[in-house]
């Protein structure tokens, strides 16, 4: 019998499950670093929607002799030096809670390891976009700065998961074939994300007007995109319908899941139909961040702390 169809675990010889032990501040700069990570792809896609991506023409400055935008310069500084700030206080959030979590590590050892993770791939953001600027906004560099983008709200997302939970062991609370079924719709949706990159690498919104497309055909790859975006949307039905008819511990997140989901679809093809706006294209980029996000915490919820014999 699965674990969970099995009943109730006798735990009269059981200690309590053990509670987390972070603190308020840890919490709330936890809380920060994912606000902002999620608002950096925010951001970037201004950034490049409204063809500001050399608005400041080097890096680290914004112009020669100046670190900030300078009057010569037009609105694009403005809008790709608003992008650039958030850098600092994403870099000390991410910092603060990498310190904040390995004074823990006593206690605890997931929170040291995925704050580290965290920061680092910050620094790498820091370098690959000063790399972009110098290369002229390569549109594969640009596609790589958004996956690392995307997966820092992932892991910022799975940061939070664990820090609400109990550390330690954890058991698998669902049945084997739902854990398998989790996984390939996550899969799925990687690889709905890799093609959408692609997508927008081969669109009208490269970041400037003087920057040339990678050649192909944007008509064809939106077609390409939406097709493994269906099949994570049937996926994704499935797990619900099995999660509901079980009451599986990674039910509501399922349904969260479902709902951003289909949000997500909607935008995609009304921006499709309608030649790619700003605006939806902008929605469109944040939430594949948040629907990505979403399916890592239904992932971890198919688990559960351990109780201690």
């Amino acid at each position: 019998m699965s674990a969970a169809t099995s009943p109730a675990p006798d735990v009269t010889n059981r200690e309590p499950l053990r509670t987390a032990v972070t603190s308020r501040f840890l919490r709330v700069c936890a809380w920060i670093s994912f606000v902002l990570n999620t608002l950096i792809i925010a951001t970037g896609g201004a950034v490049r929607l409204t063809g500001s991506g050399l608005g400041c023409p080097n890096w680290p400055l914004c112009a020669p002799g100046s670190l900030v935008p300078t009057e010569e310069l037009s609105y694009h500084s403005l809008i790709e030096f608003g992008n650039r700030t958030i850098s600092g206080p994403l870099l000390i959030a991410a910092l603060l809670v990498a310190i904040a979590s390995w004074r823990l590590r006593g206690q605890r050892r997931d929170l040291p390891v995925i704050s580290t993770v965290v920061l680092g791939l910050v620094l790498l953001q820091a370098l690959i976009g000063g790399i972009i600027v110098w290369l002229h906004l390569n549109a594969n560099l640009v596609g790589i700065h958004y996956i690392i983008s995307l997966a820092l709200v992932c892991i910022t997302a799975a940061y939070l998961a664990r820090m609400y939970e109990a550390p330690g062991p954890r058991e698998s609370v669902a049945p084997k074939g739902f854990t398998i079924l989790t996984h390939i719709t996550t899969f799925v949706m990687a690889i709905t994300v890799v093609f959408g990159v692609l997508t927008t690498g081969s669109g009208p919104h490269s970041g400037d007007a003087t920057i040339q497309r990678d050649g192909v055909d944007a008509g064809l790859m939106s077609h390409i995109h939406a097709w493994p975006g269906y099949a994570a949307l049937a996926l994704t039905l499935a797990l619900l319908v099995w999660a509901a008819s079980r009451r599986l511990r990674p039910l509501r997140w399922t349904i969260a899941l479902l709902a951003v989901l289909v949000v997500q679809i909607l935008i995609g093809v009304y921006q499709a139909r309608n030649g790619l706006p700003e605006l939806a294209v902008g929605v469109h980029m944040v939430l594949a961040a948040l629907t990505a996000a979403t399916m890592t915490i239904v992932v971890l919820r198919l688990k559960r702390p351990a109780l201690v014999s």
